[in-house]
């Protein structure tokens, strides 16, 4: 590798939002800075996957599903 062409990756700690701190490898800051969330990734539904349901405005998904039924989707 070439050298003075990548970041550098060091341990910065992390407070979640529930008041957790964890020790994470990044490129933000420098060794030993603290981040805090905002935003908790334990129950966010980016991270969790989340529950919520598509909402079919105009009917896309309907057709969609329709053109395709005979696949699995």
């Amino acid at each position: 590798m070439k050298k003075d062409t990548h970041p550098d990756y060091h341990l910065v700690d992390v407070k979640l939002v529930s008041g957790d701190v964890v020790q994470m490898r990044s490129t933000w800051g420098k060794e030993g800075d603290q981040m805090t969330l905002d935003i908790d990734p334990s129950v966010h539904p980016a991270w969790t996957g989340g529950t919520t349901r598509l909402m079919d405005t105009g009917g896309r998904v309907s057709k969609f599903k329709n053109k395709y039924k005979g696949l699995g989707f």
